[in-house]
């Protein structure tokens, strides 16, 4: 486990929300753009630029027009691809954009680890959520034991129903591979609408407990 895991807040598109979440130390902060999501981003507003918080658009299956539109017109820094996206789309984006590509996927009992392989040059980041039959978190924890299996030295982000109660846990697991931790729906008040309180209390137990593993 690294001794700093970096921080995103995911699904962030109400304008005081966000800048309220712009004031917490975090290092990315994430907006869909995937009609389908209750958190679907229609209009983000524009704020100002924290050097620090990188803006992560997060896609399903877009047109790579679409996406490339969204990185043009949000100064994003960080894409994120939460479908079936193929390893051809992610080379290209990477040439024409060269940001910071996170790539998504859904593991289960059943996950074959081999379907990375073709990501793992020109993706940055993958991210682990739990699997499910529509694209997009689903709030619920997966067996992380499963990430034993996990065969690639390529960091990830760990997501899926992380909350208070498990983040000890989740910052316990021991993985050195573990880059950082991804906040959702278990810190909202309701959908795209994020309890900055319960962020501060989970910011604390991410910094405590780092501190305390040194």
């Amino acid at each position: 486990m690294p001794k700093e895991l970096l921080v995103k807040v995911c699904g962030m598109r109400e304008q005081q929300n966000i800048l309220q979440l712009l004031e917490l130390p975090i290092q990315y902060i994430g907006h869909i753009f995937y009609e389908k999501s209750p958190r679907f981003a229609t209009d983000i507003p524009n704020l100002p630029i924290i050097s620090s918080i990188k803006k992560t658009g997060v896609f399903v299956n877009s047109d790579q027009q679409y996406i490339l539109s969204k990185v043009k017109e949000l100064s994003l820094d960080a894409i994120q691809l939460h479908g079936s996206e193929s390893p051809e789309m992610v080379v290209q984006l990477k040439e024409k954009t060269g940001l910071e590509i996170i790539k998504a996927f859904g593991v289960g009992e059943n996950f074959d680890w081999g379907e990375l392989k073709p990501y793992l040059e020109n993706v940055d980041y993958f991210l682990f959520d739990s699997k499910s039959t529509a694209f997009g978190g689903t709030g619920q924890t997966f067996d992380w034991e499963k990430l034993r299996e996990y065969p690639y030295d390529k960091p990830y982000f760990l997501s899926g129903g992380l909350s208070l109660d498990n983040l000890n846990e989740a910052i316990g697991f021991m993985d050195d591979r573990i880059i950082g931790l991804d906040l959702n729906s278990k810190f909202e008040i309701e959908p795209g609408l994020k309890d900055i309180e319960k962020l501060k209390l989970a910011l604390k137990i991410i910094r405590n407990e780092q501190i305390s593993s040194k």
